[in-house]
């Protein structure tokens, strides 16, 4: 089984950064694709950055230059470095493993706020 917790979120002010962290248990984190979504109230669940095994990344337009998305694998942990925050990143953000279609799995969530 496969637990993910995630750390670091808070309240920062516009133009600043904070570095979430995911750490994962079980077997399978060093061959899975890993993921950060955020979710604003009243808002769908979205797709921040993701990053595959191999080390390949991507990013919603709306953060790219500003965050960055990395792997540990020994420490089977996945970062979000976050900079330049703007209120709308304000959400709560969720650490997303994908192995396969029927074993992927999601932390718990920790809220980011991002005062004007």
């Amino acid at each position: 089984q496969v637990q993910l917790v995630e750390s670091g979120g808070g309240l920062v002010q516009t133009g600043g950064s904070l570095r979430l962290s995911c750490a994962a248990s079980g077997s399978i984190f060093s061959i899975s694709a890993m993921a950060w979504y955020r979710q604003a109230p009243g808002k769908q669940r979205e797709l921040v950055a993701r990053i595959t095994s191999g080390g390949s990344t991507d990013y919603a337009d709306s953060v790219k230059g500003r965050f960055t998305i990395s792997r540990d694998n020994a420490n089977k942990t996945v970062y979000l470095q976050m900079n330049s925050l703007k209120p709308e990143d304000t959400a709560v953000y969720f650490c997303n493993l994908y192995a396969s279609i029927v074993r992927r799995y999601w932390g718990q969530g920790t809220q980011v706020t991002v005062s004007s």
